[in-house]
C-alpha cells in the first residue's frame, strides 16, 4: 500500500462504517465523541431523549464495531462494600477507523506537498521539482515492497486499472478531490509517482503519461512508444 514509512495505519473497516448510517446510533456516536468524559447509558439517553433500553443498544453496537471504548467506574465516589457496581460508561475510541469508496490517500498527498515544501525552503528548489522527485522515490521504494505486477500493484493500491488495448487505463484517482481543485500540482505529482512505480518494477513495455479525462484518472499508462537504445527519435 501507499506508505512511506512505518507507521500505524488507520483500520478500514466498513461494517463500522456502516453501523453510523443508522441516525440514532449517529446521534449517539456525535453525542459520545463531543463529550469530555466517558458518558453513561442514562445520561445519554435523556440528553438525546431516548429510551434507555434504546440508547443501551446503540451504545454496544457501537462498542461492538470499536467505535467506541467502555470503561467501568464508579459515579458515587464511594469504594468497597455497598459502593455498588460501576457503572458502564463510553468514550471515544482509541482506533481510527477510515473508510473511503472509491479509494482515496489523501494523507499521502498530503505529505507528499508537506516534504517538498520544507525541503524547497532549505535548498532553493523549486516546490513542483521537489515534489516531482519525491513522488517518484516513493513509486519506486512502493514497487519495491510489493513483488506484483503493475495491474495488480495499480489494482492493490485504489487506482481501479483497465485494460485499454495495449494501454492500461485508471478507473480511479487515489488524490481525486485535490486533483480536482489543485489540478496540475496534483495530476504532476501522480505522474511522477508512477513513473516511479514503473521504474522500480523495470516495467520497459509502459509509460505513464497524462491524459486527463471524464470518468478516470489524470494518468494513462501507454505502449512505450521510445526506439531502441542507439536508434534516434525522429523530430
Amino acid at each position: 500500500m501507499f506508505v512511506d514509512h512505518p507507521k500505524e495505519a488507520p483500520h478500514p473497516d466498513v461494517s463500522a462504517v456502516a453501523a453510523l448510517d443508522e441516525p440514532t446510533r449517529r446521534r449517539l456516536y456525535d453525542h459520545v465523541v463531543r463529550q469530555p468524559g466517558p458518558v453513561s447509558r442514562d445520561e445519554a439517553a435523556e440528553a438525546l431523549g431516548l429510551a434507555r433500553k434504546t440508547a443501551a443498544f446503540h451504545l454496544d453496537r457501537l462498542a461492538d464495531e470499536s467505535l467506541l471504548d467502555v470503561v467501568y467506574e464508579r459515579r458515587s465516589g464511594r469504594t468497597g462494600p455497598g459502593a455498588g457496581r460501576p457503572a458502564k460508561l463510553y468514550k471515544r475510541s482509541t482506533k481510527q477507523v477510515t473508510v473511503s469508496l472509491p479509494e482515496r490517500h489523501y494523507e499521502l498527498a498530503g505529505r507528499l506537498l508537506a516534504q517538498a515544501l520544507e525541503e524547497s525552503e532549505a535548498t532553493g528548489e523549486p516546490v513542483r521539482t521537489v515534489l516531482h522527485r519525491k513522488a517518484q522515490e516513493l513509486g519506486t521504494q512502493i514497487a519495491g515492497q510489493e513483488p506484483l505486477g503493475v495491474f495488480d500493484l495499480l489494482e492493490d493500491n485504489g487506482f481501479e486499472p483497465r485494460y485499454d488495448g495495449g494501454a492500461i487505463v485508471l478507473g480511479n484517482c487515489p488524490f481525486h478531490a485535490l486533483a480536482r481543485d489543485h489540478t496540475e500540482t496534483v495530476c504532476g505529482m501522480n505522474l511522477h509517482l508512477l513513473r516511479g512505480v514503473l521504474e522500480g518494477l523495470n516495467e520497459q513495455t509502459l509509460q505513464a503519461c497524462l491524459a486527463p479525462g471524464p470518468g478516470h484518472c489524470c494518468v494513462r499508462l501507454q505502449p512505450d512508444s521510445s526506439p531502441p537504445a542507439g536508434v534516434a527519435r525522429r523530430p
